[in-house]
């Protein structure tokens, strides 16, 4: 296994245990101190730090919403992570309340030097897929890896 594929699955590995346990100072770690974070396209991500980075996380953990990690899918240089995001009107998960309390997200990370520096969100498994660059890779979806 190529050394930049072992390194991106190391860090998909550290990223599925971190978020699950929500533990920010493991996830902290994982993050490079310029991540960016945002929607797909977004010039100015909500987020271009890891200070800030570890607000969003913190805000919403002060507000009840959770996440389980049910995917994690290495391409390269991303790793596409599927999670559950379980949350209520307290928690101001729109969605999730929606939804009867749980609603699926993905999230697109890409890896430099085993840190995370860029963080993009998404509402549909297939629009994230494609930015990972696995649109057309079978077998595929949903699997939980660490």
């Amino acid at each position: 296994m190529p050394e930049q594929v072992a390194s991106v699955e190391l860090v998909a590995g550290q990223v599925s245990a971190a978020l699950e346990a929500a533990d920010l100072s493991a996830f902290s770690d994982l993050l490079d101190p310029h991540v960016r974070w945002g929607a797909p396209g977004d010039p100015s991500p909500a987020c271009q730090n890891r200070a800030q980075v570890l607000a969003w996380y913190e805000r919403g953990r002060e507000r009840g919403v959770r996440a389980h990690v049910c995917e994690t899918v290495v391409a390269g240089d991303r790793i596409l992570v599927g999670l559950r995001v379980i949350g209520n009107r307290v928690g101001r998960n729109r969605a999730a309340a929606d939804s009867g309390g749980e609603a699926e997200r993905w999230q697109v990370l890409t890896v430099r030097g085993g840190r995370i520096v860029d963080i993009v969100g998404f509402d549909e498994r297939s629009e994230a897929a494609a930015r990972a660059g696995l649109a057309s890779r079978p077998g595929t979806h949903p699997h939980a890896s660490a």
